[in-house]
């Protein structure tokens, strides 16, 4: 009988490589209708040819790079711990499978706009499906690629420790060890007040922390408000994993607008779209991976959700600008502008 862990590997792996192919068959097949209809329409002699086309290249690519890579990971484990920093199977999701499907579906809108009767031929918002079918199956690889160093069996453990902030240690600590000290120089104890006074810049920095610690959050052992706080990192995953690309999935949804894709609108918002995604690349706690997603998402998705407000009107929500200056201007300031003398004084709210 196959082990459990045997069946997870066959199970990932054979989620991992429909998510690697389906998108560009789904994709390729909108185009071939759509090039069909420029043509005619009783002969499916074009039809056949791109699809055949694209089992060849979906067939090719898998035999040639996404069998061997996935072998070679499995195989070389001394490989797979120098990679570090991004993950290959991402990489080979976005460059293989997301790019050639973004590609044509820009190539779907020019091919029916090249129809005489193009007006009758576009319909006024493009089928949402085969987008989100490409951006689900980029998330659920995303998500199996984070699920493979945790079991999918049996309640996780929970260590309360960790969740105890490494401040209010040092400070328990602290206050041991003064007490340790008073106890065994009981004649000389020293000073509350001559200790606050010598204490290093260093220590005061970390007052906020010491503050922020005093906040008590509510535990709860028994009854259904115990079942409902409990947490869980595998179903986190799933949730986050879809939050973090929210931003640009309603930057593609603006894309399937008649404004926008019977228009030169429509290049800016899925190439820009397709940048986004390329931090998908990086390991979760890569240390790049917050500037990486101002640069690549955030910041260029404020020029183009304010051109296209400027131009289109709001088809764009003026919530996802927002969302974008507030994160830019947020990460500039506390990262950078805090560092110079007019933004360094500490403030400590009363509150």
């Amino acid at each position: 009988m196959a082990s459990g862990s045997l069946i997870k590997l066959l199970v990932f792996e054979l989620l991992e490589f429909a998510a690697f192919s389906i998108p560009t068959l789904v994709i390729m097949e909108q185009f071939a209708t759509a090039y069909q209809m420029t043509r005619d329409r009783a002969e499916k002699t074009h039809y056949w040819l791109i699809v055949s086309c694209s089992i060849a290249y979906v067939a090719s690519v898998s035999l040639l790079i996404w069998v061997p890579m996935k072998v070679l990971l499995y195989k070389k484990h001394r490989l797979t711990k120098n990679i570090k920093g991004w993950r290959p199977v991402m990489m080979m999701c976005v460059v293989f499978t997301t790019l050639p499907s973004f590609s044509f579906s820009i190539a779907v809108t020019e091919v029916q706009k090249n129809i005489n009767d193009s007006a009758a031929v576009l319909p006024d918002t493009l089928p949402d499906l085969p987008v989100s079918l490409v951006l689900t199956s980029l998330i659920m690889v995303d998500i199996i690629e984070k699920l493979r160093t945790f079991s999918l069996r049996g309640r996780q453990k929970s260590d309360d420790e960790k969740h105890i902030p490494a401040s209010t240690l040092q400070q328990i600590k602290t206050v041991t060890d003064q007490g340790r000290q008073n106890e065994g120089n009981p004649a000389h104890p020293q000073p509350a007040k001559r200790t606050a006074v010598s204490l290093p810049p260093a220590a005061t920095t970390q007052r906020p922390a010491l503050k922020e610690a005093g906040h008590q959050e509510p535990s709860f052992q028994s009854g259904i408000l115990r079942t409902m706080s409990r947490r869980d990192v595998r179903a986190e995953i799933f949730l986050w994993s879809f939050l973090l690309w929210s931003d640009t999935i309603e930057m593609v949804r603006v894309a399937g607008h008649q404004a926008v894709y019977k228009s030169a609108w429509l290049y800016p918002v899925y190439i820009f779209s397709f940048i986004s995604l390329l931090r998908i690349i990086l390991t979760p706690q890569n240390p790049l991976l917050n500037s990486l997603g101002i640069l690549l998402q955030d910041l260029p998705f404020i020029f183009v959700r304010l051109s296209l407000i400027i131009a289109l009107g709001t088809i764009t929500p003026v919530l996802g600008l927002c969302k974008n200056v507030l994160v830019t201007l947020s990460y500039v300031y506390f990262n950078y502008l805090t560092k110079f003398r007019v933004f360094s004084t500490f403030e400590l709210s009363p509150f």
